[in-house]
């Protein structure tokens, strides 16, 4: 049954707060089992809207959600066993419920700007869409504008797809990711649109002292037919990962003034296996680096852990030892790249290991002031070099073509590499 929103005091004048009204109508949508709320074109201001099982919220053209500007309209999730941020529920929620969908030709607009003056950090500001232990998930075909913070994020959830969405951050907003699935399981993820101000699509899996979401990988994902825009990374996997990151599968994209392209970033102390993963087919433009692997990630680390988990000589393996293994990626053609076209930085004590490097061709046009390819304390900005590898182990590169202005192939404490046929 649809429920058409002005038919229950609802207003989409651009003013009139609705968050009470909305969610009057969402639960009596609840208790009657299930249904459509549905938004006529107009512009609707209101905080979190719950969803409930078997609900859609479906948004006609010429119809789009304000963010409320009154913090209170986004009520703080403490209900959740086990999850340790301290975090306000997004725009459009819902929890441990099954078969909902987000749709139509309408407009989310989070109105970010009432948020990113609170600074960087993720944990004070709302998610477009944010969705938590959650079945049978479809988001299609909507535009959303101006995440507060991260977009589109569901976390534990299951059977996930987004289809054909439109994302628009600006460069310059706070970790306003596009969309990132977090310990879910079976995501499909295609024909969308990214432009955002931090990484376009990221995969994660809790950090250490995340409970709720560190108990289970982030597996069986799809990354298709996607365009990805500025934001600080192309497909992301971590850097919070402790929950493991397994078989995704990345294909048919571009990247556009993405900074990278692939980037993995993790750290000591963060433990996590990130395995099985293909990218095939992606062209890049405008990034300061293609590829890059980066196990010195200094994301979540106080300055008094620097010297640890920082530090280059190798320390004992543990549960805490992240690991990057089993990688695939072909069919890479990337332009006017920056720093470097592929680096990859694994751990002395755990290298990355089994990637197959394939078919990929890159111009790396440098740049005289470099860039931070990897942000990692104490690396230096990259020029133009072509390839780095350190603290790799089993990696294969066949028909890997890249012009650059500095080093060619810069090769440090690794083993069994192989470059076009020939031992290294």
């Amino acid at each position: 049954m649809q429920y058409n929103v002005t038919d229950f005091q609802i207003t989409g004048d651009g003013v009139t707060n609705n968050t009470a009204s909305l969610n009057l109508l969402t639960k009596k949508i609840r208790d009657a089992g299930g249904g459509t709320i549905y938004f006529p074109a107009g512009e609707y201001v209101t905080g979190t809207i719950f969803l409930y099982s078997n609900m859609c919220l479906e948004l006609d053209a010429g119809a789009t959600l304000l963010g409320s500007a009154d913090y209170e309209d986004f009520p703080m999730i403490t209900e959740v066993e086990g999850y340790t941020r301290n975090g306000h529920w997004g725009l459009i929620s819902a929890l441990n419920c099954q078969n909902i969908t987000v749709k139509g030709r309408g407009t989310i607009n989070g109105r970010g700007e009432n948020w990113w003056h609170k600074g960087k950090s993720d944990l004070v500001r709302p998610r477009t869409i944010s969705f938590m232990g959650c079945k049978d998930v479809a988001i299609e075909d909507v535009t959303i504008r101006n995440s507060p913070c991260w977009t589109v994020h569901p976390m534990c959830c299951e059977n996930v797809s987004v289809r054909g969405v439109r994302i628009y951050n600006p460069y310059k907003s706070p970790n306003t990711d596009g969309i990132n699935p977090e310990s879910c399981k079976n995501v499909r993820i295609s024909d969308c649109h990214i432009d955002v101000g931090d990484d376009c699509v990221t995969i994660k899996s809790g950090t250490e002292t995340d409970y709720y979401q560190n108990q289970q990988a982030c597996e069986n994902i799809i990354v298709t037919n996607c365009t990805m825009a500025h934001g600080h990374g192309g497909v992301v996997i971590g850097s919070e990962m402790s929950g493991g990151v397994k078989n995704v599968t990345v294909s048919n994209c571009v990247f556009q003034n993405t900074d990278r392209g692939i980037r993995l970033k993790t750290r000591r102390q963060r433990g996590g296996c990130v395995q099985g993963l293909t990218f095939s087919n992606i062209t890049m433009e405008n990034v300061y680096a293609c590829i890059t692997m980066n196990c010195f990630y200094p994301c979540g680390a106080g300055k008094d852990q620097w010297d640890e988990l920082f530090d280059r000589s190798a320390k004992p393996v543990t549960v805490k030892t992240p690991k990057l293994t089993d990688i695939s990626i072909s069919g890479i053609l990337g332009r006017n790249i920056s720093g470097a076209g592929i680096y990859l930085y694994g751990l002395p004590e755990l290298p990355v290991s089994n990637v197959s490097i394939s078919n990929v061709r890159l111009d790396v046009t440098g740049s005289e002031e470099g860039v931070e390819v990897v942000m990692s304390p104490g690396r230096p900005f990259c020029h133009g070099d072509g390839i780095f590898l350190e603290n790799v182990k089993n990696v294969e590169m066949q028909n890997v073509q890249i012009t650059c202005t500095e080093q060619d192939l810069i090769v440090k404490n690794s083993e069994a590499v192989m470059l076009n046929g020939k031992q290294i």
